[in-house]
């Protein structure tokens, strides 16, 4: 995941666009206002099955993504500690999308070692 989408979702953070956290995330999910649904690379399958089904469950097409950035990172953007957060904006959501679908996954998480956090 580059810069700036990592800085996308902090500014997304202090717009209050983001549901951070499962509960959290489901509850937007369920409630119709998240408008994309973003997962940590280490978030157990379990996690990551559920919320797929979650945003696909009663005709809901929310899109959903497993990022390559490890919790930390993650975590680290956005100032709160979640493996999986909801975007709750079409505008923000929409430019996460069109970043993500720039990059070239390499699939490799050592860009984000524990240890440059």
């Amino acid at each position: 995941m580059n810069e700036k989408a990592l800085s996308l979702l902090g500014l997304a953070r202090r717009a209050g666009r983001l549901s951070c956290g499962h509960d959290a995330a489901v509850e937007a999910i369920v409630k119709n206002r998240a408008c994309l649904c973003l997962c940590s690379a280490d978030a157990s399958e379990r996690l990551e099955r559920e919320l797929r089904h979650a945003c696909t469950f009663e005709q809901k097409q929310i899109p959903f993504a497993s990022l390559c950035v490890p919790m930390a990172a993650l975590s680290k953007a956005i100032g709160t500690k979640a493996a999986v957060i909801t975007v709750n904006d079409p505008g923000f959501a929409a430019r996460l999308q069109t970043l993500l679908a720039q990059e070239e996954p390499t699939g490799k998480e050592e860009d984000y070692a524990e240890s440059e956090i």
